[in-house]
């Protein structure tokens, strides 16, 4: 099963770490795939679940590719994601489920899909058959 850092985090919800790039460095030599928060404003790029907060750079999305499932956070990220056939990403607010650029299907929390990748943010439980866990605690579920 693929294990997903929901944001960079390692160890649980951790504001200060989250979606700041040294923590998706981290995971990203761990060998963890990492979800992070995207968002597109005046051209530039930046990172944050509620707001852009963290402004970052082309290379920084392209450069770590392999390990990326980026959520466009506003419409303008959806446009500019679209410009870039090689990054995994998607858009969803509450739907219980979505494609992801990739072909992939990205869960709302509590929704299994045998190929899909589920989003549960607690530590290591059972749940049903799925492709992967995007999780706050990525080091549990190894």
């Amino acid at each position: 099963m693929k294990i997903i850092a929901h944001r960079g985090n390692l160890r649980g919800k951790d504001l200060q770490r989250e979606n700041k790039q040294n923590a998706i460095d981290e995971c990203i030599r761990m060998d963890i795939d990492v979800e992070i928060d995207f968002w597109f404003n005046d051209g530039e790029f930046f990172l944050g679940h509620d707001n852009p907060e963290t402004k970052i750079d082309e290379t920084f999305l392209i450069s770590r590719k392999k390990h990326l499932w980026i959520h466009a956070k506003n419409f303008e990220a959806v446009e500019c994601l679209s410009l870039y056939p090689e990054l995994n990403w998607f858009w969803h607010e509450d739907d219980k489920m979505t494609f992801t650029s990739k072909n992939k299907i990205w869960c709302y929390p509590g929704t299994y899909v045998k190929n899909g990748i589920t989003v549960e943010l607690g530590e290591k439980k059972s749940i049903p058959q799925v492709l992967g866990v995007c999780t706050d605690y990525p080091l549990s579920w190894l």
